[in-house]
């Protein structure tokens, strides 16, 4: 007998991944690899004022076969909503079976996390160039899965340990963060093999595990001061919702509150699929920190 929860998230996987690719309105390079580039989207329809911008980081699993083309339906209904949209692209995982894996690995360290940080501090300047219709006073970044976690980093640079590459000395110039299904506790999500122990595949491993996650894992980069909002199915099967939840639970114990929004009947996938009523309220929460 087939599992009711697994047909309905492939359904809903279906769903999001049907969309064609939507092409950017411009490209531009942070770095010299092929997968250092951000695609742009201009807001759609006339403004009177300049429009926020909103920086999108794919999910996948921190995985090679999983680019930011299934995410630009995502942003595309974005920018039909006003918004300028960077879709940022970053190094993954090798793509074919290494050191003993029996898959695609998740991530690689610390390029993975290099690239976000690059990305995130060249985006002013790259905005400026390609999107001059975005005000980048008003950035919130937004991100699915895998790329949740990383849009959750991304706020939380600031506070990484001290002699950290990626440390900022002061927080980033952000409205705010909206995860969408992240992988917000490393700990948790390995308890619950979450996307195949993707979390420990992205820290090198289980030897460099736990030494690496004060430098990665969300729930031990907190409090951030910065606004943070989650949206996640309560039906997910992908990344369980207790994966957000023991971050909320760790914020609220470093004394910051987050927000988190759970949505019935729902799994991972409507989060990112503009025909689902769930791309909606992601819309929506974008908007309320944006303005």
């Amino acid at each position: 007998m087939t599992d009711p929860a697994v047909e309905r998230d492939a359904a809903e996987a279906a769903s999001a991944f049907a969309h064609p690719p939507v092409a950017p309105d411009a490209t531009a390079a942070y770095g010299e690899h092929p997968d250092q580039v951000i695609d742009f989207y201009a807001p759609r329809g006339e403004r009177s004022v300049p429009a926020p911008l909103v920086a999108v980081l794919h999910g996948g699993a921190w995985r090679a076969p999983y680019d930011r083309q299934h995410i630009t339906p995502l942003a595309d209904f974005l920018a039909r909503r006003g918004f300028a949209v960077a879709n940022i692209e970053y190094r993954r995982g090798r793509s074919v079976p290494h050191q003993g894996a029996d898959g695609p690995v998740a991530g690689r360290w610390p390029e993975t996390f290099d690239d976000v940080a690059a990305a995130m501090d060249a985006l002013p300047a790259l905005v400026a160039g390609a999107l001059p219709q975005a005000d980048v006073r008003r950035t919130v970044v937004t991100g699915h899965s895998a790329g949740g976690h990383l849009a959750l980093w991304a706020a939380a640079r600031h506070v990484l340990p001290a002699g950290s590459p990626w440390r900022l000395p002061s927080p980033p110039p952000l409205r705010g963060v909206v995860a969408l299904a992240p992988i917000a506790d490393f700990v948790v999500a390995e308890e619950l093999g979450v996307c195949g122990g993707a979390s420990a595949q992205l820290l090198g491993g289980a030897a460099a595990f736990t030494e690496r996650l004060p430098y990665a894992d969300p729930a031990a980069l907190l409090p951030t001061g910065i606004a943070t909002a989650i949206v996640h199915g309560r039906e997910d099967i992908v990344v369980p919702a207790p994966v957000a939840e023991s971050y909320v639970a760790a914020a609220a114990k470093a004394g910051e509150m987050v927000g988190l929004t759970l949505l019935d009947g729902v799994g991972h996938f409507p989060l990112i699929d503009p025909a689902a009523d769930a791309c909606a309220v992601v819309c929506e929460e974008i908007a309320q920190l944006a303005w």
